[in-house]
C-alpha cells in the first residue's frame, strides 16, 4: 500500500476544510483584536500619550499574530487551487484594498514615534485606524458574498471565468447582506479589540474601550441575527441533485447542483450545528456582560468563544459548498470536488502535524512572556525604544 492511501481521500478532504476554518478563525482570533484595536485608536485614546499605550498593547504581537492570514492564504492555495483561483480572480480589487492597510499597518507601527510633531502622529494614528477597520469591514463583506454566491463558472477546461469589470468586481460586492455581514465582522471585532484593552490597560482608555465595545457588540449581535433571518427566509441556499461523489477527482462539473429552498436547511439535516450560531450569540452576550461589569480576562475569552462561533457557523451552514456560483451552480465549489490530489493533501498534513504545535507552543510563550499591562509610566520611561 502507497503510504497516502493510510487516510482516505474523502477524510482527508474533510480534514482540511476544517483545518482551514481553524486557520481563518485562528486570524479572527489573534489578528482581530489587533484590527480593533487599530479602529479603536483615534476614540479610547485622546492625548499621544494614551495612544501611544494603545499601540504599545499590540505592538510586540502584531506580526506574529499575521503568520495565521499567511497561513490561511497559504493553504487556500495549496490545498483547494480552484478556490485560490476564483476568489483571488474575482475578489482581486477587493483584497488589493485590504493588502494595502496591511502594509500601511506596519510602516505606521514604525514610523509613528520617529517624530514629535502632532500633524505627523496624527496622520499614522489615522493610518493604523484604516489599516484596522478596512480589513476587519471587508472580511465580513466577502464571507456575505460567499454565502450569496459569485458569478463563477468554468469552461470545459476547467479555466475559471468571473463575470463583470474590474471595478464593477468590487462595487458588485457591496450588496445588503454583504454589508450587513460586513458590520457583523466590524462589531465583533471592534468588541475584541476593546477586550483586549480591557487585558492590557487601566484607567480612561479601559473605560472607553468598555463603552465602545459594549456597543459594538450588540450591533454585531443585533446584525448577526438579522442576518441569520436573511438567510432563513430570502437567500437561496445551494444543494447536490443526485448522488455525491465523495472522493473522486477534483472537477466540480462532474457534480450537478441546484438553488435550494435556504441554507438553513442544514439544520434539520444536521442539527448539531446548531452549536456554532449559540456559542456566537452566547459568547458575544457574555463578553458583553463581562465588559460592563469591569470583567478583564473573562471578556476577552468570550469574546473569543463568540468569534470562533461566528466563523464556524458559516461553514457549518455551507458544508460542503466553499464557494457557490450564482452563474452556474454546476460550477460552484464544495469539499469534494476542488481540492488538491489526495497525495498533496496527505503530505500537507504531515507537515501540519509536525509544524502547527510549534507554531502554538511559540505563541503561547511570547504570550505570556508579554503578560501584564502597559501603563504610561511606563511608555514615558522608555519612550526611545517602544512604539
Amino acid at each position: 500500500m502507497i503510504l497516502f492511501e493510510l487516510v482516505d481521500y474523502e477524510i482527508l478532504r474533510v480534514i482540511w476544510w476544517l483545518l482551514l476554518g481553524v486557520l481563518l478563525t485562528g486570524f479572527a482570533l489573534t489578528d482581530g483584536f489587533d484590527m480593533g484595536v487599530g479602529a479603536l485608536l483615534p476614540f479610547v485614546a485622546k492625548t499621544d500619550l494614551e495612544r501611544r499605550v494603545v499601540i504599545n498593547t499590540v505592538g510586540p504581537v502584531w506580526e506574529g499574530n499575521q503568520v495565521w492570514f499567511i497561513l490561511g492564504g497559504g493553504a487556500i492555495f495549496a490545498a483547494w487551487p480552484p478556490l485560490y483561483a476564483v476568489s483571488f480572480s474575482g475578489f482581486y480589487l477587493a483584497m488589493f484594498v485590504v493588502l494595502a492597510a496591511f502594509i500601511v499597518r506596519p510602516v505606521a507601527f514604525k514610523y509613528r514615534s520617529k517624530r514629535e510633531e502632532t500633524r505627523w502622529r496624527s496622520s499614522w494614528d489615522w493610518a493604523l485606524f484604516a489599516g484596522g477597520a478596512v480589513p476587519a469591514l471587508l472580511f465580513g463583506v466577502a464571507v456575505g458574498n460567499v454565502l450569496l454566491g459569485v458569478p463563477f463558472y468554468f469552461n470545459d477546461m476547467l479555466m475559471p471565468f468571473y463575470e463583470g469589470s474590474f471595478v464593477t468586481k468590487f462595487i458588485g460586492l457591496l450588496r445588503p447582506f454583504a454589508l450587513v455581514a460586513g458590520v457583523v465582522s466590524f462589531g465583533m471585532l471592534l468588541m475584541h479589540g476593546a477586550a483586549w484593552l480591557c487585558v492590557k490597560t487601566e484607567g480612561v482608555i479601559a473605560e472607553r474601550a468598555r463603552r465602545i465595545g459594549t456597543y459594538a457588540g450588540l450591533t454585531a449581535m443585533g446584525a448577526y441575527a438579522l442576518a441569520g433571518l436573511w438567510l432563513a427566509y430570502g437567500i437561496d441556499g445551494y444543494a447536490f441533485v443526485g448522488e455525491v461523489v465523495t472522493d473522486g477527482p477534483s472537477n466540480p462539473l462532474y457534480s450537478e447542483v441546484s438553488r435550494s429552498a435556504s441554507w438553513l436547511t442544514a439544520y434539520a439535516e444536521r442539527p448539531w450545528i446548531a452549536v456554532a450560531p449559540v456559542m456566537g450569540f452566547l459568547g458575544m452576550g457574555l463578553a458583553i456582560r463581562g465588559l460592563n461589569r469591569g470583567g478583564e480576562v473573562s471578556a476577552l475569552l468570550f469574546s473569543k468563544l463568540g468569534i470562533t462561533g461566528v466563523v464556524s457557523s458559516v461553514g457549518l451552514t455551507m458544508f460542503p459548498f466553499i464557494l457557490p456560483s450564482t452563474v452556474d451552480p454546476n460550477s460552484s465549489l464544495t469539499v469534494w470536488d476542488s481540492s488538491s490530489s489526495h497525495m498533496t493533501l496527505f503530505i500537507m498534513l504531515i507537515c501540519t502535524v509536525i509544524f502547527m504545535p510549534l507554531i502554538l507552543a511559540y505563541t503561547a510563550w511570547v504570550y505570556k512572556v508579554l503578560w501584564g499591562k502597559v501603563t504610561e509610566e511606563e511608555v514615558r520611561a522608555n519612550s526611545h525604544s517602544v512604539y
